[in-house]
């Protein structure tokens, strides 16, 4: 595992205040900044500034949803990453969920393996410099050439979590994104992917000897994720069903007390990588161990770090 990537913005810090750290990430050992987009900020705004920032780091999107943009903006806004970090720049896009396409932006969250495989065709011809007409099995694009291609098309990647978009990440792709995953999940994700493509992760890390405070954290977190049904389908498949049915049970019932109190402990431990900063570099290291390429860390406010103290303790050169 020679990669290294942090989650930007950094919860807690202005995007204007990321400007010392992504210039420093570097010379700490990091060579990627990854962003991503639920409800906070875009996805493309913070690799926009970090290209300036931190020349040396390779930047992508882990995820853009491809239902919220239309496909030629999608394409519009890849070129602009692309021509700003021309090849360092990594177009993460995948189905993100019916909470945020549905209930955030209504937009029918309709055939998403589809929809993410007709995308990510669209993309490979437009971003090549082709006009592009043609009809999709989930949308029609007539006529469309980006006015300015970018010189080095930049690698596409998939959200994938289970078999059927795996394969096609395998298939068609760069390599796929996955997410909210223990060190030895990574080995089933491996096992439909194949040992070729490149498979990155975000990882949420509380760099926090306090187990008890990491746990509390780790629950709210994971009830809120993994209630969404493309995360619950993809923890029935890695094997937790059983493990998190009381937790789905309760929070179906409305009672958000008792759905937390639910979540066994090894199931907290198993997702959320925390202990001291020592602790959760060596944690993430056993996902590189089970095949992980690209492990992005996501930094849980934890142990009294603040976010450059954080970024400083759990960087790879920090051993």
């Amino acid at each position: 595992m020679n990669r290294w990537g942090l989650t930007i913005p950094l919860t807690g810090l202005p995007l204007a205040g990321h400007r010392e750290i992504v210039a420093g990430l570097a010379g700490l050992g990091y060579t990627d900044a990854w962003s991503a987009e639920v409800a906070g900020a875009d996805a493309f705004t913070p690799l926009a500034l970090a290209s300036q920032w931190g020349p040396e780091v390779r930047l992508g999107s882990a995820i853009v949803p491809v239902y919220t943009r239309g496909p030629a903006l999608l394409a519009q806004h890849a070129a602009t990453l692309a021509d700003l970090a021309p090849g360092r720049f990594v177009l993460g896009i995948g189905t993100s969920s019916d909470t945020i396409v549905e209930r955030w932006n209504d937009i029918r969250f309709d055939k998403p393996y589809q929809r993410t495989r007709d995308t990510l065709r669209f993309l490979r011809a437009a971003l090549a410099g082709e006009k592009v007409k043609e009809e999709y099995e989930t949308f029609t694009v007539r006529g469309f050439k980006l006015e300015t291609p970018p010189a080095t098309p930049p690698p596409v990647v998939l959200a994938a979590l289970r078999p059927g978009m795996l394969r096609l990440a395998a298939r068609e792709a760069d390599g796929a994104i996955t997410n909210w995953l223990g060190p030895r999940d990574v080995r089933a994700v491996r096992g439909v992917l194949g040992d070729g493509p490149e498979l990155i992760a975000r990882l949420f890390v509380c760099p926090t000897a306090d187990a008890a405070e990491a746990r509390a954290i780790g629950r709210w977190m994971i009830a809120a994720y993994l209630t969404v049904p493309v995360y619950r389908a993809f923890h029935e498949w890695l094997g937790r069903g059983e493990a998190l049915r009381p937790m789905h049970e309760a929070w179906a019932a409305g009672d958000r007390k008792a759905a937390l109190a639910a979540i066994p402990d090894e199931v907290v431990d198993d997702l959320l990588v925390h202990g001291t900063p020592a602790e959760c570099r060596a944690r993430v290291r056993e996902y590189g161990a089970n095949g992980l390429t690209t492990p992005v860390l996501a930094v849980v406010p934890g142990g009294g770090l603040s976010p450059a103290e954080a970024v400083r303790a759990l960087a790879p050169d920090a051993d």
